[in-house]
């Protein structure tokens, strides 16, 4: 198991909503951290799974004092709280002047998070938002304990030229340097567009070769429909059959070609995802608030 940070560089192009969306279609065991060093929105927007509010103090503030004695993975559910619907989340800073409380223990929290598939009671895959990052967000320092870090990007012309150049940045941070077509370094760079789903295979091809000419060592992997109904859905402020919505179908086409491509490298010994793995979007994953936004 692995895990996968996602952010973006300016903007809001919908990281959190990605994150959820994600989440919820995943086909194992899944934590989602809310790591954005500015602040989470699920406690303000998402309901518990007893039916009231999340707790602000039961997440990453938490887990910052634990975190100073040394952390074990396992620890990590200590933390967690389920939403309504099933989806288990790490809930977020409140304000981001409480990320000072973090300082030093990102490296800490990306091995916790990385390690959390050597659990011997509960191995997870952990979807980490970041939000949107810069050169210094101290996000950044779980990069390189991650499977692979997606970059969310929408399509007009300042965003794509943004997430290239992030990408690069990314690359020479991680990786040591640009990388041509056919030398990819680890953590693995993609990028995941938010598009009308109406020209996104165009779309996609060409920000990829782009991608690939400017030796960014990042690839396009996938699309998220520009769904802002199934957006609402998700953060439960629409009802609807939110598995049938273009938002939560695009999620499981991105997971599902994540997996293609990754999911050997992700395998545990003994097949064991943990409880809730269906492989398909449903009550578990989406059936409550699950939460939406930046």
């Amino acid at each position: 198991m692995a895990l996968i940070a996602l952010a973006a560089d300016k903007g809001s192009p919908g990281v959190t909503t990605a994150a959820v969306a994600l989440a919820a279609v995943w086909p194992r065991r899944v934590l989602l951290a809310e790591t954005d060093p500015a602040g989470g929105d699920l406690v303000y927007r998402s309901a518990a799974a007893h039916g009231g509010p999340l707790n602000p103090n039961t997440g990453m503030l938490s887990i910052a004092a634990t975190a100073r004695r040394g952390l074990v993975p396992d620890q990590l559910w200590d933390h967690v709280q389920p939403l309504s619907g099933g989806l288990e989340v790490l809930v977020g800073l409140g304000i981001s002047e409480q990320a000072a409380g973090l300082a030093g223990l990102w490296p800490t929290l990306g091995r916790a998070f990385a390690s959390l598939a050597d659990s011997p009671n509960a191995p997870a895959d952990v979807i980490a938002d970041c939000g949107r990052v810069s050169g210094d967000s101290p996000a950044t320092e779980l990069f390189p304990h991650a499977a692979l870090v997606l970059l969310l990007s929408r399509t007009e012309p300042e965003a794509i030229a943004r997430v290239r150049d992030r990408a690069a940045a990314l690359s020479t941070k991680l990786h040591g340097g640009a990388r041509g077509a056919a030398s990819l370094g680890l953590p693995f760079i993609g990028v995941v567009l938010v598009a009308d789903t109406n020209n996104a295979a165009k779309l996609s091809g060409q920000v990829n070769d782009m991608l690939v000419h400017a030796q960014t060592g990042a690839r396009v992997v996938g699309t998220i429909a520009d769904d802002p109904a199934g957006a609402d859905q998700l953060a439960g402020r629409r009802r609807g059959r939110l598995e049938k919505s273009l938002l939560i179908r695009s999620a499981r086409k991105v997971t599902s070609d994540l997996y293609q491509q990754f999911g050997a490298a992700w395998s545990v010994p003994g097949g064991h995802a943990g409880p809730g793995a269906t492989g398909h979007a449903g009550p578990a994953g989406m059936s409550g608030h699950a939460g939406a936004g930046r």
